[in-house]
């Protein structure tokens, strides 16, 4: 049989290298398939997107860690604003990098109709704390083609008790008050809440905002309201910016999501107040970005993260209601203070009773329209 030089002049080099040189050969070849071994046994990690700051840090404790712990699948945490760009070039060029995403409910049916989101099958949640099949014990309102229900959340008008000497606003007209209450405002840079305030403080009853809005007639009511106070308002994208806004002394009023204020108040010792009166109740949703290579395993998280116990977690740290029924009695005290969570809460029958709930269907039908409108009454 004819010799190969190359074998030939492998052994030579190892015979060369005499026996520390083969030892250590043998043990990097070891530890090379020791660790490719280890990369196929280790399961690919996932990302989910959420809203940051404090609700981040809340879904990151009640729900990431413990999935992780549970299953030994890795998750990514990642934060945005919300919208549906991101999502809409992921899935267009078939480069999906996230796969679970916290959305508003508006944004979740409408990244459905779209094919953004991969279907979900509601009876394949798991079941309430109690057995109650999950079509059951999640609100009817909450359940959705491709969203998981999740979290009831709110949009509040909010004062900073030290800024505000005397007389305390307590309702939505107190806000477009500038004679009464001088000084800035905080508001989202969105048509959404924006306009249904502005009925709400223009003399509107709740049941008759998005009828109102839905007339050209109501249209202009709404966007002449916002004008009395255009001129004094800071807008702001970012949960995070009203509390600090608050904080500072930059308003004297902001808009703000419930759950970051009482974090403000209860951690922080901000001497805040909620009004109540008119705050805009919505729901969220967490889906499945459409054709994320791992399916299987962002299932398990939304099954795992929308469970009673995780969403009670998650609201024992901030104040957003759970939307199963079952899930609601096990929010109890806040976790780090023992603060009695049920008056923060903006899904309980006392602050539920003053709220306008949050018209998703509309907002599906408007919001391109409606916040091209907006954009363009901002530039003016």
């Amino acid at each position: 049989m004819p010799r190969n030089p190359k074998v030939d002049r492998s052994l030579s080099n190892v015979m060369q290298r005499g026996r520390g040189g083969l030892r250590k050969a043998l043990i990097s070849a070891f530890a090379v398939l020791a660790t490719a071994a280890c990369r196929q046994d280790r399961p690919e990690p996932i990302t989910v997107v959420s809203w940051g700051g404090s609700y981040g840090r809340a879904v990151e404790e009640a729900t990431i860690v413990p999935f992780t712990e549970a299953t030994g699948i890795p998750v990514n945490l990642g934060a945005y604003n919300g919208g549906l760009a991101e999502i809409r070039a992921q899935v267009d060029i078939g480069n999906t990098q996230w796969d679970v995403v916290s959305l508003e409910i508006a944004d979740a049916v409408q990244a459905c109709d779209e094919g953004l989101l991969e279907p979900i099958d509601i009876d394949a949640l798991p079941p309430g704390y109690d057995g109650t099949p999950a079509a059951e014990d999640f609100v009817a309102e909450t359940q959705t083609v491709c969203g998981a229900p999740f979290l009831y959340a709110s949009t509040v008008i909010v004062y900073n008790e030290e800024t505000i000497p005397g007389e305390k606003p307590a309702t939505m007209a107190d806000f477009f008050d500038l004679e009464k209450f001088p000084g800035r405002r905080g508001m989202r840079r969105l048509a959404q809440a924006n306009l249904e305030f502005a009925l709400l403080a223009d003399g509107v009853p709740r049941d008759q905002v998005y009828p109102t809005l839905s007339t050209p007639d109501g249209l202009d009511r709404a966007f002449r309201k916002l004008d009395t106070i255009k001129d004094e308002v800071i807008w702001w994208e970012a949960g995070a910016q009203p509390p600090q806004m608050l904080a500072d002394g930059e308003v004297v009023m902001s808009t703000a999501y419930n759950g970051r204020i009482f974090n403000a108040q209860v951690l922080e010792d901000q001497p805040f107040v909620i009004i109540w009166d008119g705050q805009l109740l919505a729901f969220g949703q967490i889906g499945v970005v459409r054709g994320t290579p791992r399916l299987d395993a962002a299932l398990r998280y939304v099954g795992f993260a929308t469970s009673a116990e995780s969403l009670a977690r998650i609201s024992r740290r901030i104040s957003y209601s759970p939307t199963r029924r079952s899930g609601m009695p096990l929010v109890t005290t806040h976790l780090a203070t023992g603060v009695e969570m049920d008056p923060h809460m903006p899904a309980t029958p006392a602050n539920e009773a003053r709220a306008l709930r949050y018209d998703w269907a509309f907002w599906v039908d408007h919001q391109d329209e409606l916040n091209e409108r907006f954009s363009t009454w901002l530039a003016r």
